[in-house]
């Protein structure tokens, strides 16, 4: 008889739904017995809903209930309901949120990504999650969820375009490490993702993007971010994409000025990526005079410096490509 009464097994749907029904509770607020309650209620909805998208020791996950789950989840604001809510959640049940949050943007219904048609229709929803930077507590969170959410490219393009951008050449030098480190994560997702959507970006916004870059990032006084501004810049310049933008940063002066301080760094690691970007100046065919005049005059200097540089490890490509730029260097003439 006891199987009689036995629950029905909550389905991926269900779950979805009881998640819902408890955020807007939890939104509403009520006494903090009742709250404390629910709150406990609200981790174990989410560790079940993870458990779903993510299988678990015993089983893999199940396509079905995964689609089902994901269908669930967009069909009402669900996504946005966690977003808002999520200060209220303790730290474990935030740190579920954004693995579910993450799983949910690669989760494919009859061969789309829903997620990607629900966040073109809410795009405000980015503008939490970007302003999570400001939020000590939020920041880890927020940021994993922006950035898996940036594997759409209609949110790259939404965010590379927003006032938001701006923001990020600060967010990347915030004291706190592990936020700043999150943030320059993001900033180099956003920048290295969609190639189209990058080079359009980088040419309407060269002047205004690189003026910014140059001096809060490549001539940033934080060592760190020394480091991973002429990383990315090489990563960026270096991508075909970027062709037009990398002529047109090759042809200015301030930027060989920037550049060959790097490479007297102290760091190995700064100098080596300087390099990277120093030889596509020197590789230019169409070098402006100034630019000519500029490595003319530091001729010997640079020859110096070239002649002990070396890698930790011997790299045959490296040793190349420091061959050809004495060489060019060696028999410039000037203009």
């Amino acid at each position: 008889m006891k199987s009689l009464f036995k629950s029905k097994p909550k389905t991926p749907a269900d779950l979805v739904r009881q998640t819902r029904d408890l955020l807007v509770s939890l939104d509403l607020g009520g006494t903090e017995s009742k709250r404390d309650e629910k709150m406990m209620e609200m981790s174990k909805l989410i560790r079940e809903l993870k458990q779903v998208l993510y299988g678990n020791s015993e089983s893999e996950p199940v396509a079905e209930a995964c689609a089902q789950l994901t269908s669930e989840f967009f069909r009402e604001n669900t996504l946005r309901l966690l977003i808002i809510c999520l200060p209220k959640l303790n730290l474990e049940a935030r740190k579920d949120v954004s693995q579910v949050v993450a799983n949910l943007q690669r989760q494919q219904v009859q061969s789309r990504l829903i997620a990607c048609d629900y966040l073109e229709k809410n795009l405000d929803l980015l503008d939490i999650l970007l302003h999570g930077y400001e939020n000590t507590d939020l920041a880890l969170h927020y940021g994993s969820m922006l950035r898996e959410c940036i594997r759409h490219q209609c949110v790259a393009r939404y965010v590379l375009e927003s006032e938001h951008m701006k923001n990020f050449f600060d967010f990347i030098q915030l004291p706190n490490f592990d936020i700043a480190s999150d943030a320059a994560a993001t900033f180099k997702e956003l920048l290295t993702r969609h190639k189209s959507t990058v080079a359009e970006f980088l040419t309407k916004n060269y002047d205004r993007f690189f003026a910014e870059y140059n001096t809060k990032l490549l001539e940033s006084s934080n060592y760190i971010t020394r480091r991973q501004a002429i990383k990315l810049l090489g990563d960026i310049l270096l991508d075909r994409s970027n062709s037009a933008v990398m002529t047109r940063y090759v042809c200015l002066r301030d930027n060989l000025r920037i550049l060959m301080n790097l490479l007297r760094e102290p760091s190995k690691s700064i100098q080596i990526e300087a390099f990277h970007v120093f030889k596509l100046f020197v590789a230019n065919q169409n070098k402006p005079p100034d630019i000519v005049d500029i490595l003319v005059t530091n001729r010997s200097k640079l020859l110096r410096l070239f002649a002990d540089f070396k890698t930790e490890k011997e790299e045959e490509q490296f040793e190349a490509d420091k061959a050809l730029v004495v060489k060019e260097i060696a028999t410039l003439d000037p203009r």
